[in-house]
């Protein structure tokens, strides 16, 4: 009798800790996906994180053979949006595409932070884009030059938009008044949409963002560009010179835009994902519509997206100290 207790105990035992295993092969062998998955957008609609998820959406639901969905939810600095992803079901179905400021900036800000970086597994990253430098079509300037010189003739009155306090926007706004030994008003938005409606009506004079949603501005000559923050030009804005060129060297920042995962969700769904999205990035006519935007498809897998979150995460706290941003 106890000789079949003790082998019934230990088969229940053997059982239990292949369960996970036999989950996670499921899974693995075709199992995930079986319905629509949901892209949690930390931004409201027409920013690049928007666009850069409703890109990656549109070219992997074919892949996965499944639809994918983008729910913005934007406000708390990304917040809100991360916490909807933090607490969702870590089953693969509910992800963030996340932009680079919210992930890496944003933290070292929060008075009361609500996530954290151990709450997300990194996926892969999609889209990389360094900030331009742009200006309502009325402001009477054409160049860096002369954007600082009226901001120096005119203390106090040059006003530029973000997408947030603590947001690249905002950084890289401190950034130029560091360089420029100027000082302008910071208008926080929640998002880049928000903030470009109000840059075309003239409520504000310029602002710093990725290419994508100004583009269609730019060609309309609604919007003029003043530089690119990258080491590079941009092959969609040529003629814009890089801040370097421009004599602002110390003004260089780049946004990432990458998928995540709550952290509970078993690794053959992020091995899964992760690959499904290599073929995405990598696809030709997904790195034309990219750079036509004036970004790059940029893939970086799980390993290398942690690592360039812990780079970036330490790098920004020291931007931010130097430029002595403080929570709202």
């Amino acid at each position: 009798m106890t000789t079949r207790i003790t082998r019934k105990y230990f088969g229940a035992l053997a059982l239990a800790a292949l369960a996970p295993l036999a989950l996670s092969t499921a899974w693995a062998q075709g199992g995930y996906p079986s319905r629509t998955v949901t892209f949690v957008v930390p931004a409201a609609a027409g920013g690049t994180t928007d666009i850069s998820a409703r890109m990656a959406a549109q070219a992997l639901a074919p892949v996965l053979g499944q639809s994918v969905v983008v729910d913005n939810k934007g406000g708390g600095n990304g917040a809100i949006a991360a916490n909807i992803v933090k607490r969702a079901e870590p089953d693969g179905y509910t992800l963030l595409m996340q932009y680079s400021g919210y992930h890496v900036i944003s933290p070292h800000l929060a008075k009361a932070p609500q996530w954290d970086q151990k709450d997300f597994q990194p996926i892969a990253n999609v889209i990389s884009a360094p900030q331009i430098i742009v200006v309502r079509d009325g402001l009477p300037v054409k160049t860096m030059a002369e954007l600082v010189a009226y901001a120096k003739a005119n203390p106090g009155k040059l006003n530029y938009a973000s997408s947030g306090n603590g947001s690249l926007q905002h950084v890289t706004g401190a950034m130029l008044e560091q360089q420029g030994g100027i000082k302008m008003v910071h208008v926080p938005y929640k998002g880049t949409g928000p903030a470009l409606q109000d840059l075309l009506g003239g409520q504000v004079d310029l602002t710093f963002g990725t290419a994508p949603p100004f583009m269609p501005h730019i060609a309309a000559g609604k919007l003029r560009v003043l530089a690119v923050t990258g080491k590079e030009r941009l092959a969609s804005l040529p003629d814009a010179p890089t801040t370097a060129e421009a004599g602002y060297p110390g003004v260089n920042a780049t946004s990432w835009f990458a998928l995540f995962a709550p952290a509970g969700v078993p690794k053959p769904v992020i091995d899964k994902l992760a690959a499904d999205m290599k073929k995405v990035v990598e696809d030709p006519a997904f790195r034309k519509k990219a750079q036509e935007q004036g970004a790059a498809a940029d893939y970086q897998g799980p390993q290398q997206l942690g690592e360039r979150v812990k780079s970036d995460f330490a790098n920004w706290a020291g931007v931010i100290k130097s430029s002595k941003i403080e929570a709202e």
